[in-house]
C-alpha cells in the first residue's frame, strides 16, 4: 500500500487521480503485474503525463502510459530480459538512459537500481540486492521524502 506521503505528494501536484480507468487497469494485466500491489496503486491513480520527474532529474515512465500509447515498452521489456539477462520478473522503470536504471520485481515488489559493467555482474553472481524492500519505498526515495535517517539507498 502507498505511503500518505507518496499519495499526499502526487495529491499536492494534481497528479492523483481517484477514479481508475478499465484501460489503465488492463495495461498492468498485460504486462503481469498484481493490480493489488503498491506499484498498481500508484500508476491506476497518478499520472503526469508519460514520465515522472524525481531526484537528480531522474525520469521513471508512466507505465500504463507508455503500455497503452508505445510498442517501446513491451519491446523493452523483451530487450532487458534479452541484452541484459534479467530475470523474467524484472520491470523497467525507466528508459535506461546512461547505462544505468530502474527495475521492479513483479514477484517481490522490489525495485532494483542496476548500472551496466561490475554492477551488473555483481547482480547477476547474486552479490548485489535489489536497493528498495518495495514500490513505495523506492517512490519515497525518488522524489525525497523519506526520512534521512532511515530512507536512504541501500548499498550492497
Amino acid at each position: 500500500m502507498l505511503s500518505e506521503k507518496v499519495i499526499h505528494h502526487c495529491k499536492q501536484r494534481g497528479w492523483w487521480f481517484d477514479e481508475v480507468t478499465q484501460e489503465y487497469i488492463d495495461a498492468l494485466q498485460q504486462i503481469g503485474v498484481d493490480p493489488e500491489s503498491d506499484f498498481a496503486e500508484f500508476y491506476l491513480h497518478a499520472e503526469d503525463g508519460p514520465t515522472f520527474m524525481g531526484r537528480d532529474h531522474l525520469q521513471l515512465y508512466q507505465i500504463c502510459w507508455f503500455v497503452l500509447n508505445s510498442d517501446s515498452y513491451t519491446m523493452s521489456i523483451q530487450g532487458i530480459h534479452d541484452r541484459l539477462k534479467l530475470p523474467e520478473d524484472y520491470i523497467p522503470l525507466d528508459s535506461f538512459e546512461g547505462e544505468y536504471g530502474y527495475f521492479y520485481n513483479r514477484n517481490t515488489g522490489q525495485v532494483l537500481g542496476l548500472g551496466l559493467g561490475e554492477e551488473w555482474q555483481r547482480f547477476m553472481d547474486g552479490i548485489l540486492q535489489p536497493q528498495w524492500p518495495d514500490f513505495n519505498t523506492f517512490m519515497e526515495w525518488f522524489w525525497e521524502l523519506e526520512d534521512k535517517k532511515s530512507g536512504e539507498r541501500k548499498e550492497i
